[in-house]
């Protein structure tokens, strides 16, 4: 399933909003600006780096501790909201972010725990077989958080797109009550609404040296309210229905590729055929 609502401005000004994306100055090298998302004043991800050939990124960092539910949308977000245009929760949570153009879509996603470095790793298997590993640590691009992987799916026969939901603080922070409850509903046939404000990076390294070279659409939902719900989807295997609120003005990709998002998010979800894969069926 999948709904979306018409773009709209949201936010507020930038120094009243509690989350931001920001671009801070490196100390070394060139100077050029790392991206950044804080919440609260203080850095939390670090994102893609601003140039798009690098790898796709979102790092957690050590200042990132706070979530941003909202106690007075509780009740309309523990089962499946209906419409992404539904007022009352998309302005709620349009004032936690800095003003812009936003695009609403409501997903439902069937989220996979995944482990940085354990199977099923993006970080650690499709992006090294694009980019290789980090050519001064010789190590694989290394997120500090555990994510949920939700869906995958042809772009077109250069590019493919992969989603993540991404929790502010580690699914080991959750309330262990909490989460037996959303299992709970969950096996009993609910499904509760996640809301997260969302970006798209299209990376593609610069040269074809590795094995599988393409373009990486990543679709990175930052969870601003479902932590618990996520969490036990997970484990209950069941879906969950997801507000996102897709910033078009905040990603390392053209608002031509955004509104692409709801077509190809409705596709069936697919696999990337690798180079590899191709060789091995002749």
């Amino acid at each position: 399933m999948i709904r979306q609502g018409e773009p709209r401005r949201l936010g507020v000004p930038g120094p009243e909003a509690r989350l931001r994306f920001e671009v801070a100055q490196l100390e070394a090298r060139d100077g050029s600006g790392r991206r950044l998302l804080a919440v609260d004043g203080e850095p939390a991800f670090e994102l893609s780096f601003w140039c798009g050939t690098c790898p796709f990124l979102f790092r957690r960092l050590a200042t990132a501790t706070q979530t941003l539910s909202l106690e007075g949308t509780q009740e309309q977000l523990t089962g499946a909201l209906a419409d992404p245009d539904d007022g009352g929760v998309i302005d709620a949570f349009g004032a936690l972010l800095p003003e812009g153009d936003y695009l609403p879509m409501l997903l439902d996603v069937e989220p996979r725990l995944i482990v940085p470095g354990k199977e099923g790793d993006y970080f650690s298997e499709e992006q090294v077989a694009t980019w290789g590993v980090d050519a001064f640590w010789g190590l694989p691009e290394y997120p500090h958080t555990p994510y949920y992987r939700t869906f995958e799916t042809v772009v077109d026969a250069c590019a493919h797109l992969y989603e993540f939901v991404v929790p502010m603080v580690p699914p080991t922070w959750n309330t262990r009550e909490r989460v037996e409850e959303y299992v709970d509903l969950l096996e009993r046939g609910t499904v509760p609404t996640a809301v997260a404000v969302s970006t798209l990076d299209v990376c593609e390294p610069a040269s074809g040296s590795y094995e599988d070279h393409y373009r990486h659409w990543g679709l990175t939902h930052f969870l601003l309210d479902g932590h618990h719900k996520l969490e036990a989807a997970a484990r209950a295997g069941r879906p969950v229905r997801l507000l996102s609120l897709l910033a078009l003005g905040e990603g390392l990709a053209e608002v031509e590729a955004c509104v692409r998002l709801p077509g190809l998010r409705a596709q069936p979800r697919s696999a990337r055929a690798t180079t590899a894969d191709a060789e091995g069926r002749r």
